[in-house]
């Protein structure tokens, strides 16, 4: 058995306990159109766990190690990509959002806010232009090293949406995971739509 094959074991073991711990806190979001994810309607063909943290959702099918959908909605301008912070003056350089980013800066922000969480090797590939609903974004597809050396693969979505920012990242293991969910993941990604605003 390789050493990858040996890590991605242990790994889908702590993310079923995680799972399992997490349960309680998530809820069944079944196939199909989900319309209540801070005012967008998503198109799914799988079923995940919706697991509510505060001021995003992560979604996952077999545990967080294994596969995960972070929806990161409503980032102020200053305010970390990922909602981890907001900016500082010691630190002007940091993954804050600015409202009017190019597409390729906004890319590179996020990238950088993915390496800040301790991924190793972060590149990206496939980098695109995308209308969502009729508002201009950005898609791309992310490989990166988990700090326990396991190689994950993934896509990301991001649109900037009344001066705010939101993205959907997406990873799971290169070995399995992600080559069983990235065609279904893509189209859900690309899927999203905007809750009608009553007048």
């Amino acid at each position: 058995m390789s050493v990858n094959c040996v890590r991605l074991f242990f790994l889908a073991f702590a993310a079923a306990l995680l799972s399992a711990c997490a349960s309680s806190g998530g809820r069944l979001q079944k196939a199909g159109t989900a319309a209540d994810v801070y005012g967008m309607v998503i198109q799914s063909d799988l079923n995940w766990s919706r697991i509510k943290l505060p001021r995003q959702e992560l979604w996952t099918i077999d545990g967080p190690g294994l596969n995960s959908l972070n929806i990161l909605p409503d980032t102020k301008p200053g305010e970390h990509v990922f909602h981890l912070a907001k900016e500082r003056k010691s630190r002007p350089d940091g993954p804050w959002f600015r409202a009017g980013m190019r597409p390729d800066e906004l890319r590179d922000v996020i990238l950088d806010a993915i390496r800040e969480q301790g991924w190793a090797d972060v590149e990206s590939s496939n980098f695109r232009p995308h209308g969502f609903s009729g508002t201009a974004g950005i898609r791309f597809d992310v490989r990166q090293t988990s700090p326990e050396g396991l190689r994950y693969q993934g896509s990301v979505g991001a649109f900037e949406r009344n001066g705010r920012l939101t993205v959907l990242y997406w990873k799971a293991p290169e070995e399995y995971y992600y080559g069983r969910d990235e065609k279904a993941v893509n189209r859900l990604i690309d899927s999203i739509g905007f809750t009608p605003v009553s007048p």
